[in-house]
């Protein structure tokens, strides 16, 4: 099984959720920027990886804007090298359309990213020989103001779906990768691989969320990151 076929069967399970208010809007860039993402998974997760960065789920001006993970539109095209045809999701909310790579706002947390897996490695093909980037839930909420919402947000019984499907597709994410580690990127991450991954014989960690809501991030989240996996045994 590759990594695509893990999308289709991931898809198929999350299409019968829904989610109440305050959710109003769900966006799921694995359908409406699927061209984006095999582009991205084709390119750089077709091979065994030493170690998944697992974040938590898109951003709306990153991935649900490109369909990558962390995907800020410059990193994605002019770094990556990716730059596919991106849909609209079918319920769009006035104050965050999808314009894919025109998309005129940055996301911080992807620039900070991938910004040091460019400094730190050079090309992509160096950082993708030892690492992939995913996200455990695939689904970006938004409240009717336009406010994201978090999957840890969502009431118990809106998670146990959604975490189940989420938690299947890391379990084959990773039989198909085979990496000695997945790190959480945030504590969120962490704790969903731990769960998803108690029966799975691979080292499980925490870096640093590159998020500006993160004071410790905005004070050099480069440096913070890189301490971080070299605890982890990550040689950088």
């Amino acid at each position: 099984m590759d990594i695509g076929q893990i999308t289709d069967e991931l898809v198929l399970r999350l299409a019968p959720l829904r989610f109440a208010a305050p959710v109003e809007y769900v966006y799921n860039p694995l359908v409406y920027a699927r061209a984006s993402w095999d582009a991205y998974w084709r390119r750089y997760g077709r091979s065994r990886t030493d170690t998944i960065l697992l974040g938590m789920n898109p951003g709306p001006f990153g991935m649900a804007q490109t369909g990558v993970p962390f995907g800020d539109v410059n990193m994605v095209r002019d770094w990556m090298g990716i730059e596919e045809p991106v849909d609209r999701p079918e319920r769009e909310h006035p104050k965050r359309p999808i314009t894919g790579f025109e998309c005129p706002r940055s996301e911080v947390s992807g620039t900070r990213l991938w910004s040091w897996a460019r400094d730190r490695f050079g090309t992509p093909e160096r950082f993708f020989a030892r690492f992939f980037v995913a996200n455990f839930c695939p689904l970006c909420f938004m409240e009717s103001s336009g406010r994201n919402r978090t999957p840890d947000k969502l009431p118990a019984v809106e998670r146990a779906a959604l975490f189940a499907a989420c938690s299947e597709a890391l379990r084959q994410t990773v039989a198909c990768l085979q990496p000695r580690r997945v790190i959480g990127v945030g504590a969120f991450a962490e704790a969903r691989a731990r769960e998803a991954l108690d029966s799975v014989d691979v080292v499980i960690g925490r870096m640093l969320h590159p998020s500006p809501a993160s004071p410790a991030a905005n004070r050099g989240w480069a440096s913070a990151a890189e301490r971080d996996l070299e605890t982890l045994g990550v040689e950088l």
